[in-house]
């Protein structure tokens, strides 16, 4: 286990505070967050350091003795955080987002070089960017999922819908007969003989939409795996070829020609997109202002 220096920052808040739900008001990440960074501490060094009760958290003698270490030292290296920052870079905040990679690429990225504050993207699972914000590690996340921790909110901002795709090299016109004619069990055997693409993270888009419209899951396997969506959509352009994608990261390539857009489902697959924060946070200003950039380039899409 390696030792980080925010469990002794979270240590210090709940020794001075005497309770878990005071300290984690005071550092803005979630209560389970800091029980995680106690427990975590406590493992690491081999002792327990508080007695828990419902009221209060009592330190043990070896939460003393460490507190003792400590104080004088976090609050100098605080100190010299906040004198760093002032001096190099002009208060900038720093703020820390989770999403998709295509979500990035597509709407964020080139927005980057302008923003007033420095930005970490941390790129992952949609339910551990859950638990990284809740525990403070993220500011806010970019997700199709709604999680249940209280201390989270979700804003839906927009949708996404799943759809086929087809390379523009692709031979299309017998899938297009028997789609028109809502032939779905001879369309859905014809798609199994093409060649197709999916991602390396995971195939649920290929997965949700083949149960959503033909009743069961695909037994077959994608011919290549490529490490994103955005690489699907540049191995299909001008080629040949079958993918589930969500609309938004292929409308440019449909519009130049370069894929077709096969097939919507006679189910269409609509997934809602939110904004995932914290209930309180030091940085509702620059969280809105990302949030602002998504809505506006989703209005455009739009349009």
């Amino acid at each position: 286990m390696q030792l980080d220096l925010e469990w002794f920052r979270t240590f210090k808040m709940i020794y001075e505070t005497g309770t878990l739900s005071a300290a984690a008001k005071e550092l803005f990440i979630s209560q389970p967050g800091v029980s995680l960074h106690l427990n975590s501490l406590e493992a690491y060094t081999g002792y327990k350091l508080f007695e828990r009760s419902s009221r209060k958290m009592i330190p043990t003698e070896k939460g003393k003795i460490l507190y003792n270490f400590i104080v004088d030292p976090i609050t100098k290296l605080e100190s010299v955080e906040s004198l760093f920052r002032k001096r190099t870079v002009g208060e900038r905040h720093t703020i820390s987002v989770g999403m998709c990679f295509e979500t990035f690429q597509y709407t964020l990225e080139e927005h980057i070089a302008s923003l007033p504050f420095n930005l970490i993207i941390k790129f992952g699972e949609y339910p551990q960017m859950q638990q990284d914000l809740e525990n403070g590690m993220l500011d806010l996340i970019v997700t199709p999922q709604k999680g249940l921790q209280k201390n989270l909110e979700y804003t839906p901002f927009s949708k996404e819908r799943i759809v086929l795709v087809a390379g523009s090299l692709t031979e299309t016109e017998s899938l297009e007969a028997l789609l028109a004619a809502q032939k779905y069990k001879e369309s859905k055997d014809l798609l199994k003989q093409a060649l197709w693409y999916s991602t390396a993270a995971d195939m649920e888009h290929l997965k949700n939409f083949w149960q959503k419209n033909f009743n069961e899951h695909p037994d077959f396997s994608p011919n290549y795996i490529v490490p994103n969506i955005s690489s699907i959509i540049r191995c299909l352009s001008n080629s040949t070829g079958f993918s589930i994608v969500p609309n938004f990261l292929c409308n440019e390539a449909i519009a130049s020609g370069k894929i077709k857009l096969m097939w919507e489902g006679c189910n269409p697959l609509e997934n809602t997109l939110y904004f995932g924060t914290r209930k309180k946070t030091l940085y509702e200003e620059e969280i809105n202002q990302l949030k602002n950039i998504f809505r506006q380039k989703w209005e455009d899409i739009a349009c």
